[in-house]
Parts: C-alpha cells; sequence; structure tokens
C-alpha cells in the first residue's frame, strides 16, 4: 500500500515544528527519515500513525485521506511502533501480541481460532514463540523489539511505522530487528538515528533538517560529505561496504574554523 504524506505542515506554541514536508513510500519499499535531535522526525511519523493531527497537508494510505478512515480501518492498514512503545503492566508475551489483533475483533472481543494462529505465525516469524509464556517485562531490550514487532505483524497492516526501532539495542539486535522489518514485504516508513544503518536497509533516505526536507533520494546520493557536514556538523569518510556496495560512513569532527585576527 502506497503511503503519500502531501505538504504537511505541524505548528506548536507557536513554532513550525515540521513544514511542508511533501514524501511517498511505494508499495514494499522501506524508507528512512534522517536528521539532528529535534529536527522533526518523531513530529511527522506522529502525524503519520495518527497520533497528531497535522496544522497543514495531508496523507493518505492508499490513495485514501488518513483521516476519513475510522480507527478500527486505519489500524487494519497501519501499524506503528513509536519511541514510547512502553507496556507498563506484566502482560505475558502472548497477551502483549495479542492486543494486535484488537482492530480485527468485534466491540464484545472474542479470540478467535484466527486470531490464535495470526499470533502464533508472527511470533514464529520473528523467533519469538518460545517466549510467549514470559512476562514481557523480564525481557531483554532485544526480545521486547521482537515481540512488539510481532505484535505489529500480528495486525495484519500493509503499511509500518517504526520511530527509532534500534535504540537502546546492541550492535546483534539492531541488525537483526532491521532485517526483520526488512524481510516483512510490508510499507514501512521509519526514523533512524544510525546513518550507517539506514543505508544498508533503506531503499530511500529523506534529510529532515528543522523540519524540512533538506534531501531526498537513494542513500549513495543523499549520504554526501557535503550534506553531513551542512547538517550534521561532522566530515564523513565514504567506504562501500565489502559484501553489499552499500555506501559506509566513518566520522570525524570537522576542523575549527579560524577567526580573523
Amino acid at each position: 500500500m502506497r503511503v503519500d504524506v502531501d505538504a504537511v505542515t505541524v505548528e506548536a506554541a507557536g513554532a513550525r515544528l515540521v513544514e511542508e514536508v511533501t514524501l511517498r513510500v511505494d508499495s514494499g519499499q522501506v524508507v528512512g527519515l534522517v536528521g539532528p535531535n529535534g529536527s522533526g522526525k518523531s513530529t511527522l511519523l506522529r502525524c503519520v500513525y495518527r497520533a497528531l493531527r497535522p496544522s497543514a497537508g495531508a496523507i493518505r494510505l492508499g490513495g485514501e485521506d488518513l483521516h476519513s478512515l475510522s480507527a478500527r480501518e486505519g489500524a487494519r492498514r497501519l501499524a506503528a511502533l513509536p519511541q514510547e512503545a512502553v507496556t507498563e503492566f506484566d502482560f505475558t508475551v502472548a497477551e502483549v501480541v495479542a492486543m494486535g489483533r484488537l482492530p480485527h475483533q468485534r466491540s464484545v472481543a472474542r479470540t478467535t481460532d484466527e486470531d490464535r494462529k495470526a499470533c502464533e505465525a508472527a511470533l514464529a516469524r520473528v523467533g519469538a514463540d518460545h517466549l510467549a509464556d514470559r512476562g514481557f517485562l523480564t525481557l531483554s531490550g532485544g526480545e521486547k523489539q521482537r515481540v512488539l514487532i510481532a505484535r505489529a505483524l500480528a495486525q495484519q497492516p500493509q503499511v509500518l511505522v517504526l520511530d527509532e526501532p534500534t535504540n537502546h539495542l546492541d550492535i546483534a539486535q539492531q541488525l537483526e530487528v532491521l532485517a526483520l522489518v526488512r524481510g516483512s514485504g510490508l510499507t514501512v516508513l521509519t526514523a533512524l538515528h544510525d546513518l550507517n544503518l539506514a543505508a544498508l536497509h533503506c531503499d530511500l533516505l529523506h534529510v529532515i533538517d528543522s523540519g524540512r526536507i533538506v534531501a531526498s533520494g537513494a542513500p549513495y546520493d543523499v549520504l554526501t560529505p557535503e550534506l553531513l557536514a551542512e547538517v550534521f556538523g561532522v566530515r564523513a569518510y565514504r567506504v562501500p561496504h565489502p559484501e553489499s556496495g552499500a555506501v559506509q560512513l566513518l566520522f570525524d569532527r570537522l576542523p575549527p574554523t579560524r577567526t580573523a585576527s
């Protein structure tokens, strides 16, 4: 399912957090948002998964305006994994994943055989079926992320929105989680902090700075030393990944600017 973000602007307390952002995610693509902290990535994603309504502009799923859909229908099409996804109560893993089935259940929630099969399949897909009876709060960070992705897959959406899904994970867990996302076959829009992971796993990147998109395209075309110096304030050296050939980056501080005497 295609996602269109059309001239979206978000204002709060007199400040423009996102300004006239337009982008498209084609069906089956993995598209990444990268940019400095506070650049507007999370704010834009909140608009896409309907936690926030934009001040102007529109978001469409499969050509239909997001806000014309009921909450239930929107949740059948799109699943989200926000940065602040927290489960305070010690549900079991099976119970957490079963929450993904709520959009498919009638007003009087009853778990059906179809629901159980969808949850079991989702847990197996992320390699977490052995955790089904564990308390969610007893899991490691990587295990929690796998379970939350399983919940999103159990929701059986066509679009997946992820806000910094690799935060607080070690490198092996980061690679594992992004491989799961990449292999899901869903249309994916994600914000990523690590530029090398973004270059490896995304088809297209949009660089956001001060609420605006300042560059868009394939990772190799976007992640240039000039742009990284301007947007992130670092010196970057580009090298090819030895297996995939994807652009990878080595960083150094920019030399101090000399002031005229």
